[in-house]
């Protein structure tokens, strides 16, 4: 190793530091070009990179520069800035920081114009269904403005002229300058609060877009969409359109032309109603004519001129009606009267004690035919009992018992039909008419047969 000595790394950087530092051609230098990685940190610092067609450098906008822009850089704007070149130790790349910015081609008012616009149109405050109406016949006109511009002026001579009856309220307010939106602003929020107006004129008179900036702030469009007063903007001329143009409830080319829009011309509403009272009092008249001559023709009518004719017509229609009612009654009762008999029969008939009685009726004209029948089967079988007794009578051996004759039983009690069945000395029984005779067989003598 040589005895030669080494720098460190933060050693050389923070040399080429100072000298980026100390080289007057790399301060406040003006540089053109496109926006890219724009990023603004919660800080308010932006980060971004210029770049043209062959080049890139890295920028840093601190944002105790960037506070009072009008408008917000973005990615492919092309813009003119002015900054010093130098360089960060900590990633050993210059950059430009810049002090300020601003759009290359439009000025950066009508950019903020622009883009303020576009935000506030996202968001609905210039739709039409937010629009209140603005009264026809207003008691009070609030008016904010400078009091001490022409614009004042020029509303009051105009209010006075066509609507002396209404009450100016005028609010004041700064209408230029970088407090002059805070101050509309705040005489919006007064003016509800105090809920005194029927309409608000907000405006002033022309300007270039400078003066007329504070119309073009968020917080006096905030302030107008949030009124609960309907609210007519005067800003300008007719060619100068503000972003409260856009939101208020109706715009108007001038103050004049404002003033005219928020109150009606006295002498033309007395004239529309000298108009309308002549037209009422000639239908009130036409109306009168028409009944007065209905009137007459009721009062020459029939019934007016002999009343008591048509009330003796109608008495007489009267009787004819009751005779006609009394017949056509009568013969709706006779008529139901039968329906109801009919019913009383059949239900009668239908009814569960007739049906009991008719059963038992029944039942009684069964018992005696059976009674009957039973009677005729007990007399027959009576004769044929009779019958048959005597026949049995007549063939019982009783009877041939009573004629001599007797039954011969063996010990056992068996019928001696045959000599075979007994021996000589056997012991039998002989049955006669009145009792029983024991005997004893001596012999036995068998029968010849011729």
């Amino acid at each position: 190793m040589s005895n030669q000595q080494y720098l460190s790394v933060s050693a050389l950087t923070k040399y080429i530091k100072r000298k980026f530092d100390a080289d007057p051609h790399l301060q406040n230098v003006y540089i053109k070009g496109e926006i890219s990685n724009f990023k603004q940190h919660t800080s308010g610092h932006m980060y971004f990179t210029l770049k043209d067609e062959k080049a890139r450098l890295l920028s840093v906008m601190f944002a105790a520069n960037n506070k009072g822009m009008k408008f917000l850089p973005e990615n492919g704007m092309k813009v003119l800035v002015k900054g010093d070149i130098s360089l960060y130790e900590a990633g050993g790349q210059y950059q430009l920081y810049v002090k300020s910015m601003a759009p290359d081609g439009v000025g950066d008012l009508y950019l903020a114009y622009e883009q303020l616009k576009k935000k506030l149109e996202a968001a609905g405050l210039f739709l039409a269904e937010h629009k209140k109406p603005i009264p026809q016949y207003p008691k009070s006109v609030g008016v904010i403005t400078s009091p001490t511009g022409a614009a004042l002026r020029d509303i009051l001579i105009t209010i006075k002229r066509r609507y002396p009856i209404a009450r100016i309220i005028v609010y004041p307010a700064l209408v230029q300058g970088n407090n002059a939106a805070k101050s509309i602003a705040k005489a919006i929020s007064m003016a509800n609060a105090r809920a005194e107006s029927d309409v608000l004129i907000v405006g002033r008179g022309g300007g270039s877009i400078e003066e007329l900036w504070a119309f073009n702030e968020e917080i006096v469009a905030e302030s107008i969409y949030d009124s609960d007063i309907p609210v007519i903007s005067a800003v300008g001329h007719e060619t100068d359109f503000t972003i409260a143009d856009f939101v208020a409830d109706m715009r108007a080319p001038t103050p004049t032309g404002a003033a005219e829009l928020a109150v009606p011309h006295l002498n033309e509403i007395l004239e529309r109603l000298m108009n309308r009272k002549n037209r009422l009092t000639r239908s009130i008249q036409e109306a009168v004519n028409f009944e007065r001559t209905r009137l007459t023709r009721m009062e020459r009518s029939y019934a007016f001129r002999y009343p008591h004719k048509m009330y003796e017509q109608k008495l007489e229609q009267l009787d004819k009606t009751m005779d006609r009612l009394g017949r056509t009654s009568t013969r709706y009762f006779m008529k139901k009267r039968d329906e109801l008999n009919q019913l009383n029969d059949i239900l009668k008939k239908q009814h569960p004690e007739q049906a009991v009685k008719n059963a038992k009726d029944e039942l009684r004209q069964h018992a005696k035919v059976l009674r009957r029948a039973m009677e005729a089967i007990y007399r027959q079988k009576s004769q044929q009992f009779v019958h048959i007794t005597a026949t049995l009578s007549a063939l019982s051996p009783l009877k041939i018992m009573e004629r001599g004759y007797g039954l011969v039983f063996t010990e056992d009690e068996t019928l001696v039909k045959s000599t075979q069945q007994v021996s000589k000395g056997d012991k039998i029984a002989v049955s006669i008419k009145d009792g029983t005779l024991e005997c004893e067989i001596k012999g036995i003598k068998e029968r010849i047969e011729p």
